[in-house]
């Protein structure tokens, strides 16, 4: 996907309504710190530069995935950890003029610490601490930048490419897709409901699994172990991250009996294909068309090899 140019037209005053409230981006910036998990794909996108980003998990480079590395040009953003909070002191000592957090978990308390610094841009209305819908942030962060109707592109190109591959693949309509992490934690395997994390699934025709719901938390469903035939797909998709990932899923009992593992209809994904699934900005999910439609065809035929699918 082609990104905006710095130069590109950039319309200010801005006014950004978020959870809580809203925030007046009153020129363009130009030191402008992502402290959410996956912004600085969309930032970069729209043709800025942070100077400061926040790693989630991966240790990639500049906290910045294969997708959106190149849009660096060079540049080598200070690096944020949020394994103990927002890092409030080290945040203020590079001087932003925008904190952009709308995929960060702010609740009140952060967002009133953060705005203290900078003007601050959080999470959409409506979305849990943690989730929220991707083109939501992606319209959220455009705004911010000036370029709303260069966000709603990016939001449609994203929506037309998965709309042909669709087309293309008849064979994915109405077909049922389990979305899953890569490991039991505690013996529970955490899947995803309808419209959490499973876009992906569904602009390509599937039918995610209406047996997966959320708890009350309103994020991912636990399964034990005994329970593990709720999972049970057309295809299932498995966020794995590494070949042991494979071994240890199939070393359970009830795993070993799923239709869909019996049936060669489960996808196992490289750790680049399992961040791009979890990244869910338009760069991310550019990747996931690409990478993972090949492999969905083949796990809809039965197909499916019992390896790492992605590179």
């Amino acid at each position: 996907m082609a990104s905006a140019e710095p130069g590109d037209a950039a319309v200010f005053p801005q006014t950004v309504e978020h959870k809580f409230g809203s925030t007046t981006v009153e020129r363009r910036p130009e030191r402008i710190v992502s402290v959410g998990y996956t912004e600085q794909d969309i930032v970069l996108e729209l043709g800025y530069t942070p100077i400061a980003v926040t790693e989630w998990y991966g240790g990639q480079p500049d906290a910045t995935w294969p997708w959106a590395h190149d849009l660096l040009k060079g540049a080598k953003p200070t690096v944020l950890d949020v394994s103990d909070g927002f890092q409030y002191e080290k945040i203020a000592s590079l001087r932003p003029d925008l904190i952009i957090g709308a995929n960060a978990g702010i609740d009140e308390k952060s967002y009133a610490q953060l705005s203290k610094i900078a003007p601050t841009i959080a999470q959409p209305k409506g979305g849990t601490q943690y989730f929220s819908p991707w083109d939501q942030q992606v319209q959220l962060v455009a705004q911010a930048l000036g370029k709303p109707d260069e966000g709603k592109r990016l939001i449609q190109q994203v929506k037309d490419g998965f709309a042909k591959a669709a087309a293309e693949h008849p064979e994915f309509q109405g077909k049922v897709a389990t979305f899953a992490q890569n490991a039991f934690y505690d013996g529970q395997l955490y899947v995803y409901p309808a419209g959490l994390g499973t876009d992906f699934l569904s602009y390509l025709g599937f039918t995610v699994n209406p047996k997966i719901k959320a708890p009350a938390s309103g994020e991912q469903m636990p399964v034990s172990e005994e329970r593990l035939d709720v999972i049970d797909a057309d295809a299932i998709v498995f966020a794995t991250e590494k070949a042991s990932d494979i071994t240890n899923l199939k070393k359970v009992p009830t795993f070993r009996f799923l239709d869909a593992v019996k049936g060669k209809r489960a996808v196992f994904t490289d750790p680049t294909l399992s961040g791009a699934m979890y990244f869910l900005t338009p760069l991310s999910l550019e990747y996931v068309l690409e990478k993972l439609t090949p492999a969905l065809a083949d796990a809809v035929k039965g197909e499916s090899p019992q390896a790492l699918a992605g590179g």
